[in-house]
């Protein structure tokens, strides 16, 4: 295909074969390129130089508490649906030094954290997780207090998605109408087919920066029938969710059944462990810490992940706020999906399953929700 005629919203196709093209121009173009690398028999998202870093011929199993990575019969490069970490990894570090002081003659000096002005190129962003970038972007950047850390990281990001042509056995994001298809918040969207000796990827522009790359490698026309090929393989992952969330009237059901019996029924098994939220892209809950050396010459400030399941995320003087297990579950869930709408606009949940997955006793934030709605207290009372 020659350049003239490509254009912004053009679909092509690149071939298996020309794929390291694509990493071989965003290396080149001064990015650093992060993707799906497997390590500790997880997926998980580090920097990647060859085509030979992907996960190619693996695929994921997944269920509460359970995640399993087996071969497939095949050589597909994004066979898998998610690992345990998030993008937010590299855009919102889960450990950051803010500030560093040293004593100077009387005096002391405040040393700012050195920056990393490289840019960076995410692949294989799935549709939840632009959902999910999304919503992080409004929370960082779009409030009157923009985090300056998010928006280093954020700024010249060139994102590859690809869509899910397989649905994990805890996704549920057709129910929350952020996939498996990605239509909006990316340079490149890709789809990945495989039919008997066929290997190719659908390839949708999504911005002039992804033009410019696309133009960099070699490209094709699609022929008949291979867009529709890879329509039929997104449509037929949104049929086959691993789980399902009724959303209609969700907010208003949780305020309402804020003392459901259901809720200490739950914190019977959670272990308040802060897994849901660790593993969770839209999660932003953080603490402050403050050390310096035994010296006293030195000090430095620090800001990590923190969870709204620990006890001393709520801690004031007198004691925690949410001191019960029921408590820090009931705060969680509600603002995924009730409080987060009033703040934000949208829900806290992107529909990915990873709080289900990688839950040590496979607490379902569907089924808990299913659960309440049967058991409404409006409906209760009615009756």
């Amino acid at each position: 295909m020659t350049e003239t005629t490509l254009t912004q919203d053009a679909t092509v196709i690149l071939e298996r074969a020309h794929f390291q093209q694509l990493l071989d121009a965003l290396l080149q173009s001064g990015y650093r390129v992060i993707g799906p690398t497997i390590e500790d028999r997880a997926i998980v998202y580090e920097s990647l130089s060859s085509v030979e870093d992907l996960p190619i011929g693996w695929k994921d199993q997944q269920e509460g508490g359970t995640f399993r990575l087996e071969k497939r019969k095949d050589q597909a490069l994004f066979g898998y649906t998610l690992g345990p970490q998030t993008w937010k990894k590299h855009l919102y570090p889960p450990n950051v030094t803010l500030w560093q002081a040293k004593r100077e003659n009387g005096s002391f000096k405040i040393t700012p954290p050195e920056e990393d002005r490289q840019p960076l190129a995410f692949i294989g962003v799935r549709a939840c997780e632009l959902s999910a970038i999304a919503i992080q972007d409004k929370i960082f950047l779009e409030s009157e207090f923009k985090d300056p850390i998010y928006q280093q990281n954020r700024e010249g990001l060139f994102i590859v998605a690809v869509n899910c042509v397989e649905a994990g056995g805890t996704c549920f994001c057709a129910s929350m109408e952020t996939g498996p298809k990605a239509s909006t918040g990316f340079d490149l969207a890709l789809t990945e087919v495989i039919d008997g000796e066929k290997h190719y990827f659908v390839v949708n522009i999504g911005s002039a920066r992804g033009l410019d790359v696309i133009k960099a490698i070699t490209v094709r026309t699609p022929e008949a029938g291979e867009v529709e090929a890879a329509e039929a393989r997104i449509a037929e992952a949104s049929q086959n969710m691993g789980r399902t969330l009724e959303t209609e009237g969700l907010r208003d059901l949780l305020f309402r059944n804020i003392e459901n019996p259901r809720w200490e029924a739950v914190a019977d098994r959670c272990l308040t462990c802060g897994n849901c939220t660790l593993v969770c892209p839209t999660c932003f809950c953080a603490t402050i810490e403050d050390v310096t050396d035994l010296t006293g010459q030195h000090a430095e400030r620090t800001r990590r992940w923190d969870s709204c399941f620990t006890m001393d995320f709520s801690y004031i003087h007198g004691g925690s706020v949410r001191y019960s297990s029921r408590a820090r579950y009931r705060q969680w869930m509600m603002h995924k999906l009730a409080s987060w709408v009033d703040q934000f606009g949208t829900f806290g949940c992107v529909g990915c399953g990873r709080c289900i997955t990688w839950c040590p006793v496979a607490i379902d934030i569907t089924e808990e929700a299913n659960i309440i709605r049967q058991g409404d207290v409006a409906k209760t009372k009615e009756a």
